[in-house]
């Protein structure tokens, strides 16, 4: 009885940093993507 109580909120608790470490890692590619694209297309455009 013990074990099915502390391991419903584990499995919560682990599907909820699964969650937050999928969208982490999408925000931090994006951004890094951004920071090399955004001023490549200024260069890009101020120069020509």
């Amino acid at each position: 009885m013990n074990k099915e109580i502390t391991e419903q909120p584990r499995s919560k608790t682990l599907a909820w940093v699964k969650r937050l470490g999928f969208w982490g890692f999408m925000f931090f590619t994006i951004k890094g993507l951004l920071w090399l694209i955004v001023p490549a297309a200024i260069a890009y455009f101020s120069c020509g």
